[in-house]
């Protein structure tokens, strides 16, 4: 595995995230994730797995300190207390004392970023997270974010694949020590029927995800949470590590595309 060090912390290049997972596939996922080396897990209130999430985690080996453990906060909770409220059953939830990252799930129009940061910022004060951060921000959503928080922003959690570079915002966010958390970094599968990512597998004797995984890993500031269920696909997406893009490759395989990223995301919800 490696890490990559944000504000003097070390985060998992490769999380798994658990968007759409459910019951005893989720537990069961978590559970092999952590047996297989995972470190870095997320979930969030929306999804409606913390307490899976937590079981897997409770009944696993690994120490909890040494589970990097991220969940969200849904942005319909608008006011401190409503937001410190909401964390405090989601601890409940996941069984454990703290998590070691704490986002605002998506900015609400009609909520107060300050007063959003500072329901956030209480929670780390209180001992309920090690970190704030949030996600679905632009930049100069960030930017806000940023000037109204006591507590430093330790990330951005977005999209991010090679149709979806997110250059403003990677640069932004490398600037000023902030970890950009990517999901979605195989496009909701449709980096599997990209020629050029297949080229590239066939080179280095890898699959086009896992040729699309290193490209996002070996971004400067950048960690990966894929969502797998399979034992197969998760330890594959840990096997990304040994072999290593060329700087010519790096610009082949980021081609932003807004096509590409709505067709693979229609893909995956109409299952084809």
């Amino acid at each position: 595995m490696e890490y990559e060090t944000v504000q003097g912390e070390e985060v998992p290049k490769i999380g798994l995230g658990t968007w759409r997972m459910h019951g005893e596939i989720c537990r069961q996922a978590v559970a092999t994730a952590l047996e297989a080396g995972y470190r870095h897990v997320d979930t969030a209130q929306a999804y409606d797995n913390e307490r899976q999430v937590g079981r897997a985690i409770a009944e696993s080996p690994v120490a909890r300190e040494d589970v990097f453990l991220t969940t969200k906060v849904w942005p319909g909770h608008v006011d401190r207390a409503s937001i410190r409220s909401s964390v405090a059953s989601s601890l409940a939830q996941l069984g454990v004392e703290y998590v070691d990252l704490l986002l605002i799930h998506w900015p609400n129009p009609i909520a107060s970023t300050a007063e959003v940061m500072a329901g956030l910022n209480d929670c780390r004060d209180e001992g309920f997270t090690r970190h704030v951060g949030v996600s679905n921000f632009g930049a100069d959503q960030l930017k806000t974010a940023r000037a109204v928080s006591d507590a430093p922003i330790f990330t951005d959690q977005v999209q991010f694949h090679p149709y979806q570079p997110q250059r403003d915002l990677r640069a932004y966010c490398q600037a000023h020590d902030i970890l950009l958390t990517a999901y979605s970094p195989l496009a909701h599968g449709g980096i599997l029927r990209d020629d050029v990512l297949g080229e590239l597998a066939v080179k280095y004797d890898k699959s086009p995800a896992q040729v699309a995984l290193r490209w996002v890993v070996q971004q400067d500031g950048v960690v990966a949470i894929p969502k797998s269920a399979s034992e197969a696909h998760l330890r594959e997406n840990l096997d990304v590590f040994d072999f290593r893009l060329t700087a010519t490759e790096m610009v082949r395989v980021e081609r932003p595309s807004m096509l590409k990223t709505g067709a693979s995301f229609l893909r995956s919800r109409l299952g084809v």
